[in-house]
């Protein structure tokens, strides 16, 4: 069965995230967005582990959970976390975002106790930060129950990422030592997208997932993953992750950010308005021309680093993706508002789901003659051009996300009218 899912979120009780990240929003929210299997994000922390012990059921012992409140409803949660790793590795400090998902309730109570017991601050976070190696992560889980799915975060971001430019390593094999086998899937992140990450061999046997790593409800889904489960359960989700199955259509698709919109894909300093490709970073020595201090070196330049072939390669068995933009901000574009939470976008944005189903039902699925039907005639261009890359995009860099135009600035102010 084909399922959308998106499993990499956080809740109100993670630093910098929305307080409306609640289980009864989240659930409202995959309904608009089209997501059928959402991350409850977040687990280690106690607060929210009650809330999803006293909110959610189990779905006939699936591993997959829904709201009492809502019986009826067809999304279905995951028992998902992020933990920040922070240790030292090869003489240098790495800093971590890993991902930890369990088969259920129990066994994920079990992993929050041993932490608890052991010393470590669950509390203070929903992201908690955990002073261990991801081969430690890996032997406390994998102890607990075979069944948990350990992946590493946005892998290439270039603060807290297995392969991040300030703190990550140079492969799995040295992050994850002898629990390396044990590793199946990776998250590329916003900043990239497949065809970057196919230019390393190493990651020709890795499942690449994205997810949105939403710290807020606008953002669910703007990246997730198309899965065609043949149980949909926990079980079948660990299968379709699993790297013994590429090739075998499990993973039917991932949707992607375009990666020049991530708040990493270039390199720069953004105090000092200073944003570099790799060639202009080589040409400075990687060295801000302003403040003469190092760049904060992006995701490109990194991937390119580590790269053994030329972009453009793709292995085999490798799932396909399209890049999408999420459908606010398309409506903006097309009304020329900055604001992708204004009310006449919000009011034109609901419009457009209660005629087309959900909003990635309309992005992904339905034809141009279906979409004009229920949207206006730039809408649907804006959308054609999205859905060909045809964008014009400023690239993002040292956390500053990129900025995308749809229409030139000539076509938003010619009088003429366009459509």
């Amino acid at each position: 069965m084909k399922q959308i899912a998106d499993l990499h979120i956080h809740s109100k009780y993670s630093r910098a995230c929305s307080k409306q990240l609640e289980l009864e929003n989240i659930e409202s929210a995959c309904r608009i967005k089209g997501v059928d299997i959402v991350a409850t994000g977040d687990f280690t922390h106690p607060a929210w582990f009650g809330d999803i012990s006293s909110k959610l059921e189990e779905i006939e012992n699936s591993g997959l959970y829904r709201l009492k409140s809502a019986p009826d409803s067809k999304i279905k949660f995951v028992l998902s976390t992020e933990v920040a790793l922070i240790y030292k590795a090869l003489d240098k400090v790495r800093r971590l975002h890993i991902m930890v998902m369990a088969p259920n309730l129990k066994l994920a109570k079990e992993f929050n106790d041993h932490l608890s017991k052991s010393g470590y601050n669950i509390k203070s976070d929903g992201r908690p930060i955990l002073g261990m190696s991801a081969q430690k992560l890996c032997e406390i889980c994998f102890n607990i129950s075979s069944d948990f799915v350990i992946f590493p975060a946005h892998i290439w971001t270039p603060w807290f990422a297995v392969f991040g430019s300030k703190s990550g390593f140079d492969s799995l094999e040295e992050c994850f030592e002898e629990q390396v086998n044990k590793i199946h899937a990776i998250e590329t992140g916003l900043s990239s997208d497949p065809e970057m990450n196919w230019a390393l061999s190493g990651l020709d046997d890795i499942v690449l997932l994205s997810n949105s790593d939403a710290h807020s409800l606008i953002n669910i889904a703007r990246e997730a993953n198309i899965f065609d489960l043949q149980d949909v359960s926990y079980g079948g989700i660990r299968e379709a992750m699993n790297k013994k199955n590429r090739g075998k259509n499990l993973l039917l698709s991932t949707i992607e950010f375009y990666p020049e919109e991530g708040m990493y894909h270039f390199d720069g300093h953004r105090a000092c308005n200073v944003s570099f490709t790799p060639e202009e970073t080589k040409k400075y020595s990687g060295i801000c021309p302003v403040c003469k201090r190092p760049l904060t070196i992006g995701v490109m330049s990194r991937v390119k680093e580590l790269a053994d072939r030329e972009f453009g390669f793709k292995p085999k068995n490798a799932a396909p993706f399209v890049k999408l933009v999420e459908l606010d901000k398309i409506i903006a574009e097309t009304m020329n508002i900055k604001s992708r939470a204004s009310k006449a976008v919000l009011a034109e944005y609901n419009n457009l789901i209660k005629l087309g189903g959900n909003e990635l039902n309309i992005l992904l699925n339905l034809n141009y003659d279906e979409l004009k039907k229920i949207a206006s005639e730039k809408i649907t261009e804006a959308i054609k051009r999205v859905r060909e890359g045809n964008l014009i995009i400023e690239p993002g860099f040292d956390g500053e996300y990129g900025k995308v135009k749809i229409f030139s600035e000539k076509e938003k102010t010619r009088q003429k009218k366009l459509f």
